[in-house]
């Protein structure tokens, strides 16, 4: 039985020397692996814990209500500086309502949006139109039914004679809005009865109570 000694493979006769160098030369040639960079080995923090640890740690909850009320006029800041926010947004409050009386389609209620909503007004706006006095007239009646009750019966013939002719006007208004729409905006999806109504809505206020305000005079041709 032969025994093998040191240097000497099974297999193979290959010095030890030779297999060890090779052994050396393919180590070297392997790409070296990347050395662990630091914070491996623990999951990465979320988003919310990161942006939690840049604010600091989170205040406990106040134990009293003396402390909670403490802390919220704290976050208000001082009487200054309330004051100056309170003037910012007035401001700005007054701004948004003076786009919107001007007609900024930005600043308008949606229903009041779009270039067709816009050419009903200027029609509605260039017309005298009668039911625009109904508000002031009924006031006027009521007071005086008041301060006559004698009156009541004529007051009230009075207001059943201005609402018809109200009534009347809405009508007519409504089918000269609605032909006339549809000759400048064939293609709109609006019903008659809504243009209709937005138009007599619009008539029914007084002139200088109306918003977005007029930007026709009485008149003008549309």
């Amino acid at each position: 039985m032969k025994l093998f000694r040191r240097g000497e493979s099974s297999g193979t006769d290959v010095p030890a020397d030779s297999s060890r160098a090779a052994t050396a030369t393919e180590a070297d040639a392997a790409p070296a692996k990347a050395t662990p960079t630091a914070g491996k080995g623990r999951p990465t923090p979320s988003r919310r814990e990161a942006e939690g640890r840049r604010r600091g740690p989170i205040a406990p909850p106040p134990m009293t209500a003396k402390e909670a009320r403490a802390r919220r006029k704290e976050a208000r800041g001082n009487k200054a500086d309330r004051k100056a926010a309170a003037a910012e947004r007035r401001a700005a409050a007054q701004d948004r309502r003076a786009r919107m009386l001007a007609g900024e389609d930005k600043y308008l209620l949606p229903r009041d949006q779009g270039e067709l909503r816009a050419y009903v007004r200027d029609i509605v706006d260039a017309r005298r139109n009668l039911v625009g006095l109904f508000m002031p007239m009924a006031l006027l009646l009521i007071l005086s039914m008041f301060a006559a009750p004698a009156w009541q019966s004529i007051v009230t013939l009075a207001m059943l004679v201005m609402m018809a002719f109200m009534i009347a006007e809405g009508f007519l208004l409504g089918r000269i809005v609605n032909r006339r729409v549809r000759e400048r905006f064939p293609k709109s999806t609006d019903t008659g009865y809504r243009l209709g109504w937005y138009a007599f809505v619009r008539a029914s206020q007084m002139r200088k109570m109306r918003a977005p305000k007029p930007r026709v005079g009485p008149g003008d041709a549309i």
